[in-house]
């Protein structure tokens, strides 16, 4: 039984905790046209950088990483030429965001388009679009070398029969509205992470389903904010939350609330974050200039221009430098030792 069939037939009751995160959700889905309407270079660049940065953290996550200095040219280029297969499917995910960003009101939420966006998020691999053809457990592997079972997903031969219901019970559920779409579309991310459909890219494709569902139930955050960004800076809760719902899944005894609240708390953050950026009219200042000043202020502790630089994805390494000297002249940061190992630190 599907989380999302659990609201049809017992009925759950949405604990206050969520409550609260829907009303913050909706009061910002409220303001979302008047930031729309700030400063248009502005939004452009939030734009293009949320583009970059999602695909870049949403492979991240899974191990596929691409070199800083490659970004532009793998992202950015019309034509690139890879290097390597995570460069590929970097792209990839990349071409599969354009496409959700472009064309989310005509995409339905079907099997056919979660392949489709499998196809494109693995590249050229052998099973890309394809259901998974044999089984395989979710490991964690630690670094001294011991692994477990994290999850039992539904085998492959139950597979294709698990995601016609799954996409089945999400239009019913819009249809007749078991719950709030958010609370739906959080469920829906669970159960398609818990089924496990294809070999690998799971997690990726739950991402861009996740964006594309939130652009037909109006929420448009992640057109400016990354929230595959968000999910990679608290990846620990991400994890943890989703082991924690998923335990008893396959019976129907689950509890789907920490997952679900955890959903909901990344849409809030980014709501947050891009009211700071754009929901007050500021001094005129270079859009990429905010965009590294902002990557300066999530670091907790010390940094380096190499971090500095992979928490901003398309800006150039010379353009992170001045802003570095423009922030240590106003005293905001200080640096720590000479040359490509120097430290930074925020005053």
């Amino acid at each position: 039984m599907t989380t999302l069939k659990l609201f049809a037939e017992k009925n759950l009751s949405v604990p206050s905790t969520t409550s609260w995160y829907l009303a913050d959700l909706g009061e910002f889905r409220g303001k979302q046209e008047l930031y729309t309407q700030q400063s248009p270079q502005r939004l452009k660049t939030l734009r293009e950088h949320a583009l970059i940065e999602s695909a870049v953290s949403s492979n991240r996550i899974e191990g596929v990483s691409v070199d800083p200095s490659r970004v532009r040219d793998v992202l950015v280029a019309a034509k690139p030429l890879f290097r390597d297969r995570d460069e590929e499917e970097v792209r990839g995910y990349r071409d599969a965001l354009q496409l959700i960003h472009e064309g989310a009101a005509r995409m339905p939420v079907s099997e056919a388009t979660l392949r489709e966006l499998h196809r494109l998020a693995r590249g050229q691999i052998w099973d890309a679009g394809q259901y998974k053809g044999k089984d395989g457990d979710i490991i964690e592997r630690y670094a001294d070398g011991r692994e477990r079972v994290r999850f039992r997903p539904v085998s492959a031969a139950g597979a294709p029969a698990a995601m016609a219901r799954l996409v089945a019970d999400w239009q019913r559920c819009l249809d007749e509205r078991w719950v709030h779409p958010l609370i739906a579309m959080a469920a829906f991310n669970l159960d398609f992470l818990c089924i496990h459909p294809f070999r690998d890219g799971n997690g990726r494709v739950s991402r861009l389903a996740l964006l594309l569902q939130c652009y037909q139930s109006g929420y448009e955050v992640g057109r400016y904010i990354s929230l595959e960004r968000l999910i990679e800076e608290n990846k620990d809760r991400y994890y943890e939350t989703l082991e924690q719902s998923s335990q008893g899944w396959h019976e129907g005894k689950h509890d789907p609330w920490p997952y679900i609240n955890y959903v909901l708390s990344t849409l809030k953050l980014a709501y947050r974050e891009f009211a700071e950026r754009v929901g007050e009219v500021k001094a005129p200042r270079g859009s990429k200039t905010d965009l590294v000043l902002a990557a300066i202020n999530r670091f907790a502790g010390e940094f380096t221009v190499s971090q500095l630089e992979q928490a901003c994805p398309g800006v150039s390494r010379d353009m992170i430098r001045r802003v570095l000297r423009e922030q240590q002249s106003a005293s905001v940061v200080e640096c720590q030792g000479r040359g490509p190992a120097a430290r930074w630190k925020k005053r």
